[in-house]
């Protein structure tokens, strides 16, 4: 009976799907566990082999829970709201909603045929209604809360406006906007309901305001910053420019510290924990006022030096600063105001990034020195970020490398003064940027003082004349919340004389509406301008045409929708309760799942998804919702699959040399003969050449192997009447002049190559990607061979490298696709591919499955009682098994299944003893061929619940010790002892072997060194 993967997968799968084998129940007196991937997003090229990886890795885990007794919940959904079905929609007018739901049976087809133990009875879309309905309602709960820094966490709305009734705004802790102004319980309470709205959306948790976002003109969109990759927008690659607009922003700096104390409670790796520590960015110092001179505006700065503040040479705004174009003198305006435009090109991550080049105008602004009334220059610079801290920097060259870089760039030029030093070191070469080993000098009452003392003795009198206090600062800044998009989930809000309301909960979902165009309107306005039925009725609550608009029952809806990440931010609460259609989840569900125990994904997602996941688990967490502080107990980031890419080198520069005589034979008319030659020239066919010339030929080898057997190709394709008049006897003496300096690479299809990297030139031609080449000339080595060079890359699409699962299942099967992914190697790392590598695995399988069959009589398993030594090699992989699923080795667990099955092999092993357990351990990495096992072994329903074999320690003890014997170092052969022998009896033994006499040749050794369990050695 032989193994055909393709009718038993293709039996199990259909097995699990009716049975729903995977279906956790939210009332179960098992112990629980929750692991999660982060869930797709479905785009148009389906997965490929890379995808599956992580998936595969919590699959086992899953599965392995499940045979230890757990009530597994491994859901799985789509992140269904993006930018690419949005795009696709502009360039072809098929709605989004059809690409996308088109994508998704393409992704379940691919995931279905891997076997995962996904409960798909609990999947989860964010662009559907029934799921978005609960983002709005999140949304509304935001929008109704504030931060209460007495009671460290959000509150609803009432409760602050309940104070301002009672005591105004005085003695109120919130995190807020900056200089809200004070005001009594009379004063709120004389205010109009439009004044205290707008004195309410200061304090929200989401809110309105006008913020410096990232916009991407091509997009027609403001895109977050790790949606910007070196300047550009990642998708489509289109310049992103710095402007201000209007945006729904959410307050996550008010939970700034709580995300970064929370990170000492979970178990995440380190590298993750330091990017979200590095993002939130905590500083403490001090807020210092400067005044400007002649004019009522000051400037704010946050140091974490203050004890530096004597040493000030000048200031720095960021280009962005609001106040840059209200001082800025009229001499400087032209400078400044071409500065500002050309920062505005560059995105806050690229101006970070770039700390080599020094750029800043002067602003011809001075500002007033707290203490000494000393005039100090403002300038502005790209190197300050308006969004970190105020947005202005205090320079002290003679304490902060980029500040003295800046000052002796500018160093003699108008509004930069000579670098003060105020410590008692030397700064003629370097600043002094040390926080010890110093004293103050030059610095008034500072002066003696270090570092701590200084600080605080400054802030003291900083307080004193009113212009400074201590401050602890993050990095952290509120998320924008707007995108100018079609396809995204809909605000909940109307507007009421240009101030938003909440629409009632119980009016939710508010549907995104049908639209003709996927553009930004003629004027502007984001796609959602374009609906013609985009207005709320506030008595009929209810949509209704825009043309109805009368500001007085009717009114406009939201015009921007929300941004990719507002619905994977709480979608693993909704796994847990996914059909409740009156709230997200029930108490009794979150009260259950809690949180989640694995959660498993990529790194790229550390600033993104995971701070704003933690962030609003925190918030419904004090909302009374969440039942944990954090989301996700264990995280683990998957490593990459890397392509293997092909390229091929191509040349489209290269050169026909005529020699003089050839030049001379001929004229067109009145076009010279260089000219002429100049045509044909440029009419070359482009060459492609085997990487195996270019690599191992000279340059002028390579010229004459290329003249001698493909010239008269390359002449072939030119037309015909450019060289009917040069000879036969002179096309002898034309050269070539191919220059590898001028080869470039080009990627191909890896599917047109084999597996000795030769390209299959017929099909590279007749490649739909590649009919500019038809014509072109393929320059092969002496063998005939046309080889490619390859290279390690992320596998992409764009790179032609990408391998599809479906054909690795197709032909090896979807356990040996499983085992192979754990295989290459520990999941946190990147590997390369290697489709040839798979066909161990294969072979593995096979091998695995004629220890139980023979494939002429079939089923070959007995009921004898098995060796010690098939025990041995059983609970040895039992062992190693547990423990690697444990501590997520999967890698080492593969290697351990082939030691064991070769083993058993050898010993002839055909014991169900044996064999039963086996098939369970094997279970969660290749549960096809394990069910298959399981149920010709006579088992009924599935082996996923079986129990796990625990380890019987008692047949992993060594009784016996395969010694090696050495004379002088050497080891000549090995001897097997019992291993409770004595040194006396072992040496007995060996003297006695009738190798060692041979070896010693009737003398007697000097020493024998004999360790028990370790080594024996005859010296001398």
């Amino acid at each position: 009976m032989k193994y055909f993967h393709e009718k038993i997968e293709a039996k199990w799968q259909q097995y699990w799907a009716q049975n729903q084998t995977f279906a956790a129940t939210n009332n179960s007196e098992k112990p629980k566990y929750y692991v999660l991937d982060m869930f797709p997003y479905p785009s148009g090229a389906g997965l490929h082999v890379g995808h599956p990886l992580g998936y595969i890795a919590s699959d086992i885990v899953a599965r392995f829970k499940r045979h230890k007794g757990f009530n597994v919940l491994h859901p799985q959904g789509y992140d269904s709201f993006g930018l690419p079905a949005e795009q696709y929609a502009i360039q072809t007018g098929q709605h989004p909603e059809k690409t996308t739901r088109e994508n998704i049976a393409r992704y379940r087809e691919q995931l279905d045929k891997i076997g995962f133990s996904f409960d798909w009875s609990r999947e989860v879309r964010t662009s559907n209604a029934d799921y978005y309905k609960h983002t709005q309602w999140i949304f509304i709960q935001l929008f109704n809360s504030w931060y209460n820094n007495d009671t460290n966490k959000a509150e609803d709305i009432s409760t602050l406006v309940s104070i301002f009734s009672a005591a105004g705004n005085a003695t109120v802790n919130a995190v807020c906007d900056d200089n809200i102004a004070p005001f009594t319980a009379a004063q709120w309470n004389a205010f109009s309901s439009e004044e205290q709205q707008k004195i309410l959306l200061q304090y929200r948790l989401t809110y309105l305001a006008e913020t410096e976002v990232n916009w991407c003109p091509a997009l027609g969109t403001v895109l977050a910053n790790d949606e910007i990759v070196n300047g550009v927008s990642e998708r489509g690659g289109h310049p992103v420019i710095r402007k201000k607009m209007t945006q729904w922003s959410m307050r996550i700096s008010a939970y700034a510290e709580r995300l970064l104390q929370g990170l000492d409670t979970i178990d995440w790796s380190e590298s993750i924990k330091e990017s979200q520590r590095n993002w939130i960015g905590k500083s403490i110092g001090a807020e210092v006022q400067f005044n400007i001179q002649h004019s009522t505006f000051n400037i704010s700065v946050f140091t974490t030096r203050p004890d530096t503040i004597f040493g000030v040479t000048f200031m720095t705004l960021a280009p962005e600063h609001e106040l840059v174009s209200q001082i800025t003198t009229a001499e400087q305006k032209a400078a400044v105001e071409a500065y500002v435009e050309a920062t505005a090109k560059r995105s806050e991550r690229e101006r970070m990034a770039d700390v080599k080049t020094i750029s800043g105008v002067f602003t011809g602004a001075y500002a007033e020195h707290p203490f000494t009334k000393e005039p100090i220059p403002v300038w502005i610079g790209d190197y300050v970020l308006a969004g970190y801290g105020t947005g202005a920097v205090m320079a002290v060259p003679c304490g902060d490398e980029r500040d003295y870089a800046f000052a002796n760039f500018f160093k003699g030029q108008k509004g930069m003064p000579e670098i003060k030093n105020i410590f008692n070191q030397d700064i003629s070469e370097a600043a002094y940027g040390e926080k010890s080993g110093f004293e103050l000098v030059n610095s008034d009452f500072l002066n003696g003082l270090g570092y701590k003392e200084g600080t605080k003795k400054i802030i003291e009198e900083l307080e004193k004349i009113g212009q400074g206090k201590g401050k602890t600062n993050y990095r952290l800044r509120d998320a924008v919340f707007s995108r100018q998009r079609y396809w995204g989930e809909p605000f909940p809000v109307y507007y009421v004389n240009g101030l938003p309301q909440m629409i009632d909960a119980k009016y939710l979902p508010i549907v995104l509406p049908e639209v003709e165009k996927y553009l930004p309107t003629e004027d502007g306005q984001p796609p959602l301008g374009n609906a013609t039925d985009w207005a709320w009725d506030s008595v009929q609550c209810s949509v209704v045409s825009v043309q109805l608009i009368d500001d007085k029952t009717i009114f406009p809806l939201e015009l921007n929708t929300m941004p990719g990440w507002a619905g994977s931010s709480w979608y693993w609460m909704r796994y847990m309760d996914a059909h409740n259609d009156a709230e997200f989840a029930s108490a009794d569900a979150l009260k259950y799942w809690e949180s989640v125990d694995l959660y498993i994904g990529g790194s790229e997602h550390a600033t993104g998804h995971l701070l704003y996941s933690r962030f609003w688990n925190k918030f419904l967490k004090d909302k009374g919702f969440a039942p944990t502080e954090e989301p996700f107990k264990k995280l683990i980031n998957q490593g990459m699959i890397l392509g293997m890419s092909a390229l091929v080198n191509i040349d489209r520069v290269y050169k026909l040399e005529f020699s003089p005589h050839v030049f001379g034979t001929f004229e067109r008319g009145e076009t010279k003969s260089f000219e002429y030659i100049k045509q044909i020239n440029e009419s070359l066919p482009p060459v492609f050449i085997s990487s195996s010339l270019v690599d191992n030929s000279n340059l002028s080898d390579l010229n004459d192997y290329v003249k001698n057997n493909y010239l008269g190709s390359i002449l072939d394709g030119i037309p015909s009447q450019m060289i009917r008049d040069i000879k036969e006897e002179d096309k002898k003496v034309i050269n070539i002049l191919i220059n590898t300096a001028n080869v470039t690479k080009l990627h191909t299809d890896v599917n047109l190559i084999n597996s000795s990297d030769e390209l299959d030139v017929e099909k590279f031609k007749n490649h739909a990607l590649n009919q500019d080449y038809r014509e072109a000339i393929f320059i092969s080595d002496k063998n005939g061979s046309f080889k490619v060079s390859r290279e390690v890359e992320k596998m992409s699409k764009s790179k032609y490298n990408v391998v599809n699962p479906d054909d690795i299942c197709n032909d090896y099967g979807a356990d040996t696709l499983r085992l192979y992914e754990m295989f290459l190697g520990p999941l946190e790392q990147a590997k390369p591919w290697n489709t040839a590598g798979i066909t161990g695995v294969s072979g593995f399988l096979k091998k695995l499955w004629r220890l139980y069959f023979d494939e002429n009589t079939g089923l070959n398993v007995t009921n004898d009682e098995p060796t010690p030594e098939m025990y041995k090699s059983l609970h040895k992989t039992i062992k190693k098994v547990t423990e690697d699923i444990e501590n997520f080795s999967f890698n080492t667990s593969v290697s351990q299944f082939m030691i064991c099955v070769n083993e058993l092999a050898q010993m002839k092993c055909n014991h169900r003893a044996i064999l039963e357990p086996l098939a369970i351990v094997i279970s969660p990495y290749a549960p096809h061929i394990a069910e298959e096992l399981w149920s010709q072994l006579g088992h009924e329903g599935s082996i996923s619940t079986v129990d796990f074999p625990l380890v019987n320690e008692k047949y992993l003890v060594e009784s016996e010790k395969e010694y090696p014997v050495s004379f002088n170092g050497k080891m000549r052969f090995t001897i097997k002892l019992p291993l409770d022998l004595t040194v006396a009896q072992i040496q007995e033994i060996v003297m006695a072997d009738e190798r060692t006499i041979k070896q010693l040749e009737g003398r007697t050794p000097n020493k024998v060194i004999i360790v028990p369990g370790k080594v024996i050695n005859l010296v001398g």
